[in-house]
């Protein structure tokens, strides 16, 4: 991925949003000025940086509404959200950062008034969900939404929300003819940062109320529903899929056995051995103290193990993180898996090491899907070449659903 922020996870952070300029979800120019404006400046000013550009927009959005120019409005509006959610993630933590809910709000809202500038518009949604409806959007597919259409149900990963869903995904899906189900799960977006529900490791539970609620919609071909995961989300749909019979497909970006299964490489670098790591919850508390001092001394691990790690599992310690960790795995249940399933692998995406383990493991009618870094589809989820990815998945899905 380019390099645009000085800061090495301001940079992860802030060049997501260069994946979506097929989209509408940002210019490069635009993201640019953002990381000119940062500079070589703390979290803070890259959360003010990015809020500042997102309130640029809301407030042309308004203008344009307000003058009649809907459909620039609307890209206005949407356009805004990828700048408010793109502010907040190096403030990730508990107790929750009051900032980051601040821009989180603002971000649903322009959503939200963005989307209500569809035709026909789309409203948000709540998923009835063990006391705690999950939020959601329905987005039908271009040109067809009076029309029973194909499903295609869209998971988050660790720490991506509705917004980065639609411009990744839900946007490609409707043009091809999909109708589109985004929602945060536990631990994921509003659920997290609004009402402080963690994650949890039985998806299976967690789609099976979406997959009821789906069916209640109008235009949905309860024959073909699929369900797309990215990141985490590579665990997350196919966790799903093995409990979920009424899935017709599953797409995992990328393949993963579980999150515990990453730590293999980190253990390693501290000369654990792959027999002693395999449940890194068990290991000597002098071992975790140096698992710490290394999480501590590095700005990257610390943000992935203790801000959102921690936070996202609902856990105040390493040996209860690591614990929480173990229990999300397919062990024992990638066997189960029936539905037709699609496997990405990208070539220099770390996350992506596991994902031919997971695709000989499953017995499933499967296909594998590498990216490489020469077509600029190496990282993490294709971000640097969304398109690619959209483009094949969906001509997987075409065929394997029957879609003309």
């Amino acid at each position: 991925m380019a390099s645009l922020f000085e800061d090495e996870l301001h940079n992860e952070f802030g060049s997501w949003p260069l994946a979506y300029i097929p989209y509408g979800g940002a210019d490069f120019g635009e993201i640019l000025a953002v990381a000119r404006a940062v500079g070589d400046g703390d979290d803070g000013a890259f959360h003010n940086a990015w809020v500042s550009a997102g309130d640029r927009l809301a407030a042309e959005a308004a203008e344009c509404e307000r003058t009649g120019r809907l459909v620039s409005a609307r890209e206005l509006y949407l356009r805004a959200s990828t700048f408010y959610s793109a502010s907040y993630h190096p403030l990730y933590g508990f107790p929750v950062d009051p900032r980051l809910l601040a821009a989180f709000r603002k971000q649903t809202d322009v959503l939200d008034k963005g989307f209500a500038l569809f035709d026909p518009p789309v409203r948000a949604l709540k998923i009835p969900f063990e006391g705690t409806p999950m939020p959601a959007y329905f987005i039908p597919a271009s040109g067809a939404a009076d029309r029973v259409r194909p499903l295609l149900i869209l998971t988050n990963g660790y720490d991506a929300t509705i917004t980065d869903m639609y411009f990744a995904s839900a946007a490609a899906a409707s043009r091809r003819g999909y109708h589109c189900l985004m929602f945060d799960g536990p631990g994921q977006g509003a659920m997290l940062y609004e009402r402080g529900i963690h994650l949890r490791p039985d998806w299976e539970t967690v789609v099976k109320a979406v997959v009821d609620f789906a069916l209640g919609l109008p235009g949905v071909d309860a024959s073909r529903i699929a369900l797309s995961g990215g990141s985490l989300g590579g665990y997350l749909a196919p966790r799903a899929a093995s409990g979920e019979p009424r899935l017709a497909a599953c797409i995992a970006d990328p393949g993963r056995m579980g999150i515990a299964t990453s730590f293999g490489g980190f253990l390693a670098r501290l000369g654990i051995t792959a027999a002693v790591g395999s449940r890194p919850s068990d290991l000597d508390q002098q071992v975790l103290d140096r698992m710490m001092e290394v999480v501590s001394s590095n700005r990257k691990l610390y943000w992935t193990f203790v801000q959102r790690g921690y936070w996202v599992h609902g856990v105040d310690n390493l040996r209860d993180y690591l614990r929480s960790a173990e229990q999300f795995t397919m062990e024992d249940r990638i066997e189960t898996m029936t539905c037709l399933t699609l496997v990405t692998q990208a070539e220099s995406d770390p996350l992506s090491e596991e994902a031919l383990t997971f695709f000989d493991r499953l017995r499933c009618p499967k296909t594998l899907l590498r990216f490489a870094t020469a077509e600029g589809a190496g990282d993490h989820c294709e971000m640097g070449n969304r398109s690619l990815l959209n483009r094949r998945a969906l001509d997987w899905l075409d065929a394997t659903l029957g879609v003309g």
